[in-house]
């Protein structure tokens, strides 16, 4: 039987997590689903440890990312897009846990509302997971269309990697770029939503992401130079998008200036100044806002410190 749903979880060097993940996903209420296990070259014993669940239960795949996608997060989920059978996409972590009704709501959603996407809430965890689940199917829900892209771009409405369903129709012309090692799917989903897919949010958790150092987000925060680079490259794709697709306002190019003094060693404000092909008068306009802006942020926080 064609499954519903596929499953793109990429993984790499994760064998003490990915049999947790794993299991949360045979969990599901939801049963008919297949699910791409896609090893990055991963050098641990993630074979061995998947080698029981593989051939007890045949909706698992696992497979070597091939040459023909970059390595990295983004080609081995772009492998998983090209082969996947469901009608519905949903990307999981290897170190993660699935609310095992995960699947089950977000298609429901799909057969009873015309949309692209379904959001949900992810929580996050450290350590031990606690299995005491919410099993209620009472939640409020709310649309998400294009005139939201801002939002989602300042991390207003958080479009997290794993918290979210897509309709396969979603990826024919949109893939991750997979030069980026940070914010790959922060620039996708927000690309695609800016092409005019709609969708809902359902405040339901259903899924838990593990919150540790070696993560992709922990590197981030630690200032991993190769994340902190991507994340920059991200947000010129993100401009040039925003641009193409007629989205482009004072407010969030404001707001990407903003973010570039963070990222003066990567020459970010001269890119997004270059990106945007501005007349002489707007890029004296922006280099002059761009020039008072720490000083307008000091007064700001001295301000709101005294509003305390």
């Amino acid at each position: 039987m064609k499954p519903t749903v596929t499953i793109i979880m990429a993984t790499y060097n994760r064998a003490q997590y990915i049999v947790e993940s794993i299991k949360s996903i045979q969990a599901q209420t939801f049963k008919n689903w297949e699910c791409l296990i896609i090893d990055d070259g991963g050098t641990d014993n993630t074979a061995e440890v998947l080698g029981p669940i593989l051939i007890e239960d045949n909706r698992f795949s696992y497979l070597k990312r091939t040459d023909n996608y970059t390595k990295g997060l983004p080609g081995s989920r772009n492998y998983g897009l090209d082969i996947a059978k469901g009608d519905y996409i949903i990307f999981f972590d290897d170190d993660d846990i699935a609310h095992p009704q995960n699947l089950e709501l977000c298609v429901s959603e799909f057969k009873t509302k015309n949309i692209d996407f379904c959001r949900y809430i992810r929580a996050v965890f450290t350590g031990d997971f606690n299995y005491n689940y919410d099993f209620s199917k009472e939640y409020t829900h709310f649309e998400i269309d294009k005139k939201d892209v801002n939002r989602i771009l300042k991390n207003e409405l958080l479009f997290n990697s794993c918290a979210i369903m897509w309709k396969k129709e979603c990826f024919v012309t949109n893939h991750y770029i997979e030069h980026l090692m940070y914010a790959e799917e922060w620039e996708l989903y927000s690309r695609i939503v800016s092409q005019g897919y709609k969708g809902v949010s359902i405040d339901k958790i259903l899924f838990y992401g593990r919150k540790h150092e070696a993560s992709n987000t922990g590197e981030f925060f630690n200032q991993d130079p190769v994340r902190i680079k991507s994340n920059a490259a991200a947000i010129v794709l993100v401009i040039q998008n925003l641009k193409k697709e007629g989205l482009l306002s004072n407010s969030i190019i404001r707001y990407f200036i903003q973010v570039s003094l963070d990222y003066k060693p990567y020459d970010l404000f001269k890119r997004i100044i270059k990106t945007l092909e501005l007349t002489t008068q707007d890029t004296l306009k922006w280099n002059l806002y761009y020039s008072q802006l720490p000083l307008r942020l000091f007064f700001y926080r001295l301000y709101k410190k005294h509003l305390k």
